[in-house]
């Protein structure tokens, strides 16, 4: 009988984490295994053999995980531990109607204090996402543009939500941008959002921010559709 791959041989660890680091080493590894697809959705991650991995007691194996829980990247599931979540939780409508409220704030609160480094980073990303083919990097691009235009919200606890929603749709649309073909829609509303953040019309850029993420809800649903039963 052919033994299953264990996911974890994937993760490799240069030498012994100091102590000190050894929760943020952890966390960082298993973030960057799950929105790679090394750790694939469902794959449960006991914390003794993370443990056995990083070389370390199980807890800052334990807090590394309620980190990532935290993150909507694991799960605790009864009898079976901490468990990489599924790509989109729910109903990617309440998913999305959630972030337009979350962002919609953090861009209002945002806005006044934008300054030029912040509109020259989100340009950078818009005109990064152009010429990238990589999936993987055009969804943290995506990220990265949305939180130039959010970092100066000043509220820290909503800041950490919004991001935890960006984090969810990154890993997404690392496996499916591709398949659903949002392209040059998304960077024509990128651009709108930018333009609108600068000028300071702040209605005007939640306008454009409930657009951007109703387009996107509409593809999500199409695409998750055509997916049923495969």
């Amino acid at each position: 009988m052919t033994q299953k791959p264990n996911p974890l041989s994937s993760i490799t660890i240069d030498g012994p984490i100091p102590a000190h680091l050894a929760r943020s080493v952890i966390e960082q590894t298993l973030r960057a295994a799950i929105l790679d697809g090394r750790l694939p959705c469902g794959t449960a991650l006991r914390q003794q053999d993370l443990a056995d991995l990083f070389g370390v007691s199980r807890m800052p194996v334990r807090e590394a995980l309620r980190q990532l829980e935290a993150q909507s990247l694991l799960h605790v599931v009864a009898h079976k531990g901490a468990v990489v979540a599924a790509l989109v939780e729910g109903d990617a409508a309440e998913t999305y109607a959630l972030r337009l409220l979350l962002e919609s704030e953090a861009l209002r609160l945002a806005i006044p204090h934008l300054d030029e480094d912040n509109f020259a980073e989100a340009a950078r990303c818009i005109e990064a996402m152009e010429s990238e083919a990589d999936y993987a990097q055009i969804g943290h691009l995506n990220r990265l543009f949305h939180m130039a235009l959010y970092n100066k919200a000043g509220n820290r606890r909503l800041l950490t939500l919004v991001e935890n929603g960006l984090i969810e749709e990154e890993r997404f649309l690392r496996f499916n941008l591709q398949a659903m073909g949002l392209g040059k829609i998304s960077q024509d509303d990128h651009r709108q959002l930018l333009r609108t953040a600068r000028e300071g019309d702040i209605e005007a850029c939640l306008k454009a921010l409930e657009k951007h993420l109703g387009r996107a809800v509409e593809v999500i649903t199409r695409f998750l559709a055509s997916r049923v039963g495969e």
